[in-house]
């Protein structure tokens, strides 16, 4: 059976602009510099995003998770905007899980991003307790935490945490993936596995890669969700046409879910939504 996991409200665009692996080789609009994550965050929240899921890179354009680095970022892109900046914690091969925890407890962000599995590291006791007590450390600090999914048996897992009181929240937010960076193609109905094993009062997302990202987020919204897109996941219309923008994705969706009478959420509207802490 078919279940949806819905919020009541409306629904909440993040958009990621660059991701940890792309370059301008892939898109000339992909943003790396301060400048142009700040100006990108500024379009697309006018485009209708509410969240900006940030990446930040080192000075070889590779991906860091460098705190000082993300207080730059940061504090352009509230300079520029009022959209959620939620930085991510991704190790991408390289980083560990206390390279990931410094990120939160040096930023205290309004929003983060965390994979379970990479934070569990090799998953012995000692670093599932430390996993507990540092899962409770960001929730006592404001920080509203989503938890990334890219597979099912991860999602099992959340849930086990969640029911065994070790998620601090009362309604995680989870962010569903589908598909990868190469050789897997999302579709929509990828989401329809998933619908059953989300719980119903919590709250969840949806990325997808490649062309069809935008048919998998309308998916997602007519099911209850949130969505995501940026070239971090796709670059090219359902066409295989190159996207112009970020913005342009941002626009596409936004204009898509009004059209089916949907309510995009501002960023005011996703700090009520989800208990953010307005940015200091």
């Amino acid at each position: 059976m078919i279940e949806a996991a819905a919020d009541t409200g409306p629904v909440s665009i993040t958009v990621a602009p660059n991701g940890a692996r792309r370059t301008k080789a892939d898109h000339r609009a992909i943003p790396l510099s301060l400048e142009e994550i700040a100006a990108e965050a500024r379009a697309c929240r006018d485009a209708g995003a509410a969240i900006l899921h940030l990446h930040v890179r080192d000075e070889g354009g590779g991906h860091s998770l460098d705190v000082g680095r993300y207080r730059e970022a940061i504090a352009a892109v509230r300079e520029a905007c009022d959209i959620v900046v939620q930085p991510t914690t991704e190790r991408v091969g390289v980083f560990a899980p206390e390279d990931m925890m410094a990120v939160a407890r040096g930023l205290r962000p309004e929003m983060i991003t965390f994979n379970l599995t990479e934070l569990l590291g090799d998953g012995d006791d000692a670093q599932q307790d430390e996993v507990k007590r540092f899962l409770a450390e960001v929730a006592d600090a404001g920080t509203v935490p989503q938890y990334i999914v890219y597979r099912h048996d991860e999602l099992a897992t959340l849930r086990r945490w969640a029911e065994a009181g070790w998620l601090p929240q009362a309604q995680p937010f989870v962010l569903i993936v589908l598909g990868r960076y190469a050789a897997s193609v999302s579709r929509p109905t990828d989401l329809l596995a998933y619908l059953p094993d989300i719980p119903g009062h919590w709250r969840w997302g949806l990325c997808a890669f490649g062309p069809p990202e935008l048919a998998c987020n309308v998916q997602a919204a007519l099911a209850g969700g949130h969505c995501r897109v940026g070239f971090e996941n796709n670059l090219v219309a359902p066409s295989g046409a190159p996207l112009a923008s970020n913005a342009e994705q941002v626009a596409r969706l936004a204009g898509i879910l009004r059209e089916l009478g949907m309510a995009v959420a501002s960023p005011a509207q996703t700090r009520d939504t989800f208990g953010v802490r307005s940015a200091e």
